[in-house]
């Protein structure tokens, strides 16, 4: 009896001290660098309890600590550990903003999301965004002199030759923004533009539900649907960018007129306005997001719209993937976030459309980072751009690259 108590007693130790590390962990995330009391009060803990797991995150390189003043007393500021340099990643969309700080490890650091509202204009939404950047790097106990590149996915088509926006309409007021040089002049920093869904792919190839596969297609399913194409392990664009705008391929010849100034497009009738639009009568005023909470709560009209939508983007995606003839589709955005309600729709409508016979089906996966991977890989693909950049000695010092220029990524 003693034995069992004993073990018994020492698993809930381990367990609880698993707890307090990603408790630890997230809430620096989430908050920033602090003090080992500031921790102790936000995790509710003693500070002898905070000493020790920051010493043991420490020696195991996550953690580190450097010497400040609070209220005229000396103390011990805990930051997440990072490598020399830093890159930011900026996602902007119709309704909303984040921003993700990563180094060389492709790991997120303070990640942060501001609503916007719709058809917002640059000028504001840019300086938004380079505030959250800079607040990010205090937060991190990081130096301006830090920050390596930037990388932006726009919620919309970019051409891949300007950076800029390809479509207009489809972000009302953008169509002459030059993001990159926006932010370069803001920063001083090499920047890189392209759409989000190609983001989203280019980071669940790099550390997501796609790492290792050569060969995949993304499926962003949000407010609006689009996709990334990975051929060889990088982002295939096309002659412009355009590969993967699956929201404007048409689904019905004499359906509403989309933005793009084409009729019937799967944009017109997935979107967050046509989805929402069908609950109006029964559920009042509803946001996407309110829509896939109901739904993962048990919502049947809910779960009804966001099970239809996935029939209408599978088929499309399965259209997709006989052009491609990739290993593996992996399904992000808000609408994926509703789980098995929208995936097995989906599976079943993208399989029922492919070649019966294939040797090899074709595996679905959730996105491993469905709520951060635009801004990540955004990230990510500016910091392997300098890291391209600097093994080939083409820039001896941050914002060498003159203003008319773009960074050397080709990831076709």
């Amino acid at each position: 009896m003693a034995g069992r108590f004993s073990k018994k007693k020492l698993g809930s130790q381990s367990s609880l001290r698993e707890a307090n590390r990603a408790n630890l962990l997230e809430s620096i995330h989430k908050f920033g660098a602090m003090t080992q009391v500031e921790l102790a009060e936000i995790m509710g803990v003693s500070t002898a309890t905070i000493s020790a797991l920051v010493h043991q995150l420490s020696d195991e390189g996550q953690l580190e600590t450097h010497g400040t003043v609070r209220n005229g007393r000396r103390a011990q500021l805990v930051t997440l550990a990072h490598h020399n340099g830093l890159a930011a990643g900026v996602h902007i969309t119709r309704r909303g903003l984040r921003v993700v700080l990563c180094d060389d490890t492709r790991s997120p650091y303070m990640e942060h999301h501001y609503p916007l509202a719709r058809n917002h204009l640059p000028d504001t939404t840019l300086d938004i965004a380079a505030r959250m950047i800079r607040e990010s790097l205090e937060q991190m106990d990081a130096g301006a002199d830090e920050l390596l590149a930037i990388g932006v996915a726009l919620g919309a088509p970019v051409d891949k030759r300007t950076r800029m926006l390809a479509v207009p309409g489809l972000l009302p007021g953008w169509e002459d923004e030059d993001i990159a040089a926006a932010f370069r002049e803001m920063f001083d920093v090499p920047v890189i533009v392209d759409n989000d869904a190609n983001m989203s792919a280019f980071c669940e190839a790099r550390v997501g539900a796609g790492s290792g596969i050569e060969d995949f297609v993304y499926v962003n399913a949000s407010d609006g649907v689009g996709a990334g194409i990975v051929r060889g392990g990088e982002v295939h664009h096309g002659v412009t960018g355009l590969a993967g705008e699956i929201g404007h391929i048409q689904v019905d010849p004499l359906g509403a007129i989309c933005q793009c100034g084409n009729r019937g497009c799967l944009n017109t009738v997935v979107d967050e306005q046509r989805l929402t639009s069908l609950l109006a009568v029964t559920h009042g005023d509803l946001t996407l997001n309110d829509l896939v909470l109901k739904a993962n709560n048990g919502d049947p009209g809910c779960r009804r719209v966001i099970a239809d939508a996935a029939v209408r983007i599978g088929n499309v995606a399965s259209t997709l993937c006989i052009s491609v003839d990739p290993e593996l589709v992996v399904v992000g955005g808000e609408l994926a976030q509703a789980g098995e309600v929208f995936l097995d729709p989906f599976r079943e409508a993208l399989q029922r459309l492919l070649f019966p016979d294939a040797l090899t089906p074709i595996a679905v996966l959730e996105a491993k980072l469905p709520k951060i991977n635009g801004a990540l890989g955004a990230g990510i693909m500016a910091m392997e751009n300098e890291e391209r950049e600097a093994l080939n000695g083409g820039r001896s010092q941050k914002g060498r690259q003159g203003e008319g220029d773009e960074p050397s990524v080709d990831v076709d």
